[in-house]
């Protein structure tokens, strides 16, 4: 067994930075299920939304994000957020972080949804440069150890330790409420799984793009966090809002090539094949409106066309411009024989984000004792029902902070952990067929993605319902009497977290952001302007 003060499960933004802080009140142990770079934050090309000019405001800032969240935002968080966002952009200058400057002050990008630039980046690899900066100063911090190629089983609940927890005056629990004291953690490279017991936990696996056939989302985005969250009683909140990016290249030698929100911001153009412009039939902000807007669009011009994609049009922009503005994304096109100056790029959309996720107050706190959790694996309220672009990063930073603090108040309180019973899986077979794993990952996948899209109708979730539930038999079984892999983990929890977003998608009698159903066209504010919660005993999902 590995102790330790705090154990965070994950290594993006919200994960490296909550660790920097908590090292300086214990010892932390950060594990990571792949290498450390491996995280949407490393894709993250756009950059950080936040009021650093004299012509913002955080009142305009505030505005846009809660019209972008039609009506399910927390007017608290989003306050709380953006005014605390320009402190924590100086915190990642101070880490020294590159962010592009003109004339000696920091470049400010213009992105769908903004009534202002305040896009600040790192050329088109802003990601990239912040988990750099934070990852080398977490590697040299004597109270950090990381743990690569190690991947989260299961939290460690009352039912996993040695002895029962007292919940009771005195005890480490609040009366009534699940408690976690660590984690079971499988090394990936020997497939051997050990206790992780920690006085708290934090949650900051990112998403779960992995769910869908399409995404911009890495290999690990499995909904790990919501997944283990789920099992260990916490209270998830609106998976039915996940968001397709709108603008995913679309190439046969390309897997997932995100095209950043900034080309549009820039002046790029969403046109059909014949190279006209469809925006400003949808919405009188055009290529500027919202990413569910944009994202509904294209997917209703490609399915009256019949084309595979439509294009974003840059060619009426300065091509040097382009290649200094857009280094990345300008030399990955021309890689694949795109001259972004002189050839119109082809896109897709592609589930990129979940505004849903493991609810948790203003300080991280989720509805379990010790367990916490941040980044996209938390639901915090500042999103709503749509994410206004690249508030994702700041809120990532903003409430690393917050939990933090959520982290370490009573800290210093007298309490007794429990410790965590050994892994048992004495009686279990050799590790499942690989064939049998890949055949349920596509076949969930694609459930998802025919059923469970950007367009979505009663019958069409009942029957992803259907097919889900059948899955997440075969996975049950598997899971209990085969030996653990990483393959099989990740099937078990893009299944059951596939599962969650239908359930909630059914609830939802009505359309909404991200959430369009054709049998619910209306929105409902009357029923509906509130958050989907489930919980274990509240829907039929493998709880174990």
């Amino acid at each position: 067994m590995k102790q330790s003060d705090f154990l965070i499960i994950g290594s993006g933004i919200a994960g490296l930075s909550l660790a920097l802080n908590l090292a300086e009140r214990g010892s932390v142990k950060l594990v990571t299920k792949r290498e450390p770079e491996d995280s949407n934050t490393n894709l993250a090309q756009g950059g950080i939304a936040s009021v650093l000019d004299p012509s913002d405001s955080f009142d305009l800032h505030v505005r846009d994000t809660l019209s972008a969240g039609a009506g399910l935002c927390r007017p608290d968080i989003v306050e709380a957020v953006i005014r605390e966002g320009p402190d924590r952009i100086r915190d990642l200058i101070e880490l020294g972080v590159p962010f592009t400057t003109t004339g000696g002050r920091l470049s400010l990008g213009l992105e769908g949804g903004h009534s202002r630039k305040r896009i600040v980046h790192c050329a088109d690899l802003t990601g990239r440069q912040v988990e750099e900066r934070l990852l080398g100063a977490a590697l040299a911090h004597p109270a950090i150890e990381l743990f690569r190629c190690h991947m989260a089983v299961n939290l460690v609940g009352e039912r996993y330790v040695v002895s029962p927890v007292s919940n009771g005056p005195g005890g480490p629990g609040v009366p009534g409420v699940p408690g976690v004291y660590g984690a079971y953690v499988l090394d990936v490279e020997d497939n051997t799984i050990e206790a992780f017991a920690s006085r708290r936990t934090i949650l900051a696996t990112g998403g779960a793009g992995k769910v869908y056939l399409y995404t911009t989302n890495p290999d690990i985005a499995t909904g790990d966090g919501i997944a283990m969250a789920y099992r260990a009683g916490a209270r998830i909140a609106n998976l039915e809002f996940v968001q397709f990016h709108p603008t995913c290249l679309h190439h046969r030698e390309v897997k997932s090539f995100l095209l950043s929100e900034t080309l549009r911001g820039e002046g790029g153009r969403l046109v059909r094949s014949d190279g006209t412009r469809f925006m400003d039939d949808y919405d009188e902000r055009a290529e500027l409106a919202p990413r569910d807007v944009v994202a509904k669009a294209i997917d209703n011009e490609i399915k009256q066309s019949g084309d595979e994609c439509v294009y974003l049009d840059m060619t009426h922009l300065d091509g040097d411009l382009l290649e200094r503005r857009f280094p990345t994304i300008f030399a990955k096109c021309r890689s694949l024989g795109i001259d972004i100056g002189t050839d119109p790029i082809p896109v897709v959309p592609a589930t990129h984000y979940f505004c849903g996720g493991v609810d948790v107050d203003a300080w991280g706190r989720t509805s379990v004792h010790n367990l916490f959790a941040v980044g996209e694996v938390s639901h915090t309220g500042l999103h709503g029902a749509n994410r206004l672009a690249s508030n994702s990063l700041l809120e990532a930073l903003v409430f690393a902070r917050r939990t933090y603090e959520g982290v370490v108040r009573d800290l210093d309180k007298p309490e007794k952990m429990p410790e965590p019973l050994p892994w048992e899986d004495e009686g279990t077979e050799q590790p499942p067929s690989p064939v049998i794993l890949e055949h349920d990952w596509d076949n969930a996948r694609r459930v998802m993605w025919d059923y469970v899209g950007i367009v979505r109708s009663d019958e069409r979730l009942e029957i992803a319902r259907q097919r889900m539930k059948q899955l997440s038999d075969t996975v049950h079984t598997l899971y209990w009497n085969r030996r653990i892999t990483q393959d099989l983990l990740e099937l078990r929890n893009i299944i059951l977290v596939g599962g969650m977003i239908v359930d909630c998608a059914l609830r939802r009698r009505e359309s909404r952001g991200l959430h369009y159903t054709e049998s619910h066209p209306a929105r409902d504010d009357a029923r509906f302007a509130k958050d989907t919660i489930i919980q274990i005993g509240t829907v039929d999902l493998e709880a174990a």
